[in-house]
């Protein structure tokens, strides 16, 4: 018997998730789908990657009809997530050959007002969906169901009052769900404004200590570099993310990767869509095995197999680190996560060791073989040696500025 058949799902989804391979539901799943079935509207807080698309995608499915216009819009934070829920949805409105796209900014929008006349369900970036509401090439009208995916994220990033402008351009929706890795105030009280006595859900986050190793060194700036090389080649891993805080790090680590013969990629905001595109594709197909990204990367993405995750810089944001080490250890599969520690990152050390009860044990620096960084060009003139900047040997001269050390506890994107 396979167990979403206790949810009211009509034959035909039935029969579409069991084809997909799904037999039994997740957490969130199991909660929340009987509630979305029913009209409900639902507050769902639930980690990355634990099967909220399927569950908002049952109530999509069975709610919107072909060729009746635009009825449900998902609003997501990124582009990647974006396309991420647009081929899950259409996987599961398989049968009912429902038009489902994807809507974001970075790419031609012409085609997209296209695809909008004849398309059912829209996944979108709010600033791009504004560009198509501003245009009129959307017609909102119709929408009855809507979703926020990884709301939190959306807040995070700015988006607070285009999502408020985007709700009330709903202005017939009949059932509103809000998926987020954390329920925020600002969640709540966007909730309290558009939903009517919404269900709550929720299904617990923290990590599973059994499953997850987590684990720091403490060392200097200028050999962080060198200890990251030492462990991507000692470590016996898989999949393998390395996270960094800005684009000019991610950029300045995988390029000294590929120097010394690690077949690494990166991922943050400053790419093209189709270079962001093409990078999780490689990365999930196991193409390339090492993974350098900003926190874009954390939040929403699908990627299976993670055995590694390197915080080569420690987030400002508590929050933003759970959601790091949440990429590995998952279904039952072991993870580690190793923390690299310099001055820089001790007071956000510091701070996620009060906000969360971790166990992470210090782990002595082994010997190891220093190699010379190769600069990125936006770092200025001359050869960089060491780890991030010239004269750092004699102590004269640091990297980064004295008047610019705080740029690098900012959140990448």
């Amino acid at each position: 018997m396979n167990l979403f058949d206790n949810f009211g799902l009509s034959n035909e989804l039935l029969t579409t998730i069991k084809d997909l391979g799904f037999e039994k539901p997740t957490e969130i799943q199991e909660k929340s789908i009987p509630h979305i079935m029913k009209g409900k509207d639902v507050i769902g807080e639930s980690a990355t990657g634990s099967g909220k698309t399927l569950a908002f995608g049952c109530g999509i499915i069975d709610r919107v009809t072909p060729h009746g216009g635009v009825q449900a819009l998902i609003l997501t934070p990124t582009r990647e997530l974006a396309e991420q829920v647009k081929g899950s949805l259409k996987q599961l409105s398989a049968q009912k050959r429902l038009n489902v796209i994807a809507v974001y900014g970075g790419v031609s929008i012409n085609p997209q007002i296209q695809e909008l006349r004849r398309s059912e369900v829209v996944i979108a970036t709010p600033g791009r969906l504004l560009d198509h509401l501003e245009r009129r090439t959307i017609d909102t009208s119709k929408v009855e169901l809507l979703v926020l995916d990884e709301a939190d994220r959306m807040f995070d990033m700015g988006f607070v009052d285009d999502v408020e402008r985007i709700i009330h351009a709903c202005p017939n929706k009949e059932q509103a769900l809000f998926f987020s890795a954390t329920i925020s105030s600002r969640v709540k009280n966007l909730a309290n404004r558009h939903m009517t006595q919404p269900i709550n859900v929720s299904v617990d986050n923290q990590v599973d200590p059994s499953k997850l190793k987590q684990v720091y060194y403490d060392v200097e700036k200028n050999i962080k570099l060198s200890l990251l090389l030492h462990l991507l080649k000692e470590e016996n891993s898989g999949l393998v993310m390395v996270f960094c805080n800005t684009r000019r790090t991610t950029d300045f680590v995988v390029k000294n990767l590929r120097v010394n013969k690690v077949d690494a990629i990166s991922i943050h905001g400053g790419l093209t869509q189709n270079k962001r595109t093409q990078t999780i594709e490689s990365f999930n197909d196991k193409r390339i095995g090492v993974l350098v990204c900003t926190d874009v990367a954390a939040r929403g993405l699908h990627i299976d197999n993670v055995s590694h995750i390197y915080n080569y810089e420690l987030p400002a944001d508590p929050t933003d680190y759970v959601h790091r080490i949440g990429r590995t250890a998952r279904a039952g599969e072991k993870g580690k996560v190793i923390n690299m520690l310099c001055d820089y990152d001790h007071d956000n050390f510091s701070r996620i060791l009060r906000e969360y009860t971790f166990t992470i044990q210090k782990i002595e620096k082994p010997y190891i073989k220093r190699v010379m960084a190769v600069r990125n060009d936006s770092f200025g003139r001359g050869n960089f040696r060491g780890q991030q900047g010239r004269g750092q040997q004699s102590g004269r001269r640091q990297w980064p500025p004295r008047n610019n050390r705080r740029r690098s506890f900012r959140r990448g994107s």
